[in-house]
């Protein structure tokens, strides 16, 4: 029986296999788009003694159902922002999770700061796509890939001037994704075999990642709490989708983690 990794990298395959276009042609594509707005580096400008936040736009998981069916990427992209969110992260999975490309795109012509684009990354068409897009960074999920995919597709990130964040779980694909010199690595919390959450992953992980590397806590982050402890083994930032979906006040939580305070008028 297969697992929701199993079945969603399935389809993505399968729709990549259909896929006639001409990658040579969709590199050519992306030469006259306007410059990426730099992931990596709104990240490490984060005021000192302060996470970045990575706040994400999605409406429904494969664990959790619907999360918000009625979500507007514009006005959660600016109340993200509002609150001194360091990126977006926008869902671009439609089978899975109701997203689309059109989201990502709403959501970044109404901000300033970078986009991620969360998706299952499988083929080099996808990272071409992410650019056209409008996406400013991609991810790479180590468990999705074998070790020539993921040094192919981020040297073609690289290229495309988009940041890659590289996901791990583990301490097999920390060592995988070092050895392709990610800059930017993602410690999913949620286990993408059974969806379910360990909070201890990113304290236990974290400590084997070098200084050189961006370190991102992805999933199970429900408060200024969890920061702190992240904090404790040097994590830069953090991915938070589900807390901040559903809370009434999404300024001020993106606010709280950040562990910095915004004046109420600023998002009213």
């Amino acid at each position: 029986m297969g697992t929701y990794l199993d079945e969603i990298l399935d389809f993505h395959r399968g729709r990549s296999q259909d896929d006639n276009r001409s990658l040579d042609a969709l590199v050519e594509g992306t030469t006259e788009l306007e410059a990426t707005r730099g992931f990596k580096k709104s990240l490490l400008d984060t005021p000192n003694k302060e996470v970045a936040v990575i706040a994400e736009i999605k409406r429904r998981s494969p664990s959790l159902g619907a999360l918000l069916e009625s979500l507007t990427p514009s006005e959660l992209g600016r109340e993200y922002e509002q609150g001194g969110a360091s990126a977006l992260s926008v869902l671009t999975d439609e089978k899975h999770f109701d997203g689309s490309s059109s989201d990502l795109k709403e959501a970044r012509e109404v901000t300033s700061i970078p986009v991620l684009r969360k998706d299952f990354t499988v083929d080099l068409r996808d990272i071409c796509d992410a650019r056209i897009m409008g996406a400013d960074a991609v991810l790479l999920i180590v468990a999705a890939l074998d070790n020539y995919e993921l040094k192919d597709f981020l040297a073609l990130s690289n290229e495309l001037n988009l940041d890659a964040l590289v996901e791990v779980h583990d301490e097999r694909e920390v060592e995988r994704a070092l050895g392709v010199e990610a800059g930017i690595i993602g410690v999913n919390q949620r286990d993408l075999q059974t969806f379910e959450v360990d909070t201890n992953r990113a304290l236990k992980i974290g400590r084997l990642l070098p200084e050189s590397v961006v370190k991102v806590a992805e999933s199970g982050i429900k408060g200024p709490t969890d920061i702190e402890e992240l904090q404790s083994v040097n994590y830069q930032a953090v991915l938070v989708g589900e807390y901040l979906v559903r809370s009434e006040d999404r300024p001020g939580r993106v606010a709280e983690l950040r562990g910095a305070q915004i004046e109420e008028q600023d998002w009213q």
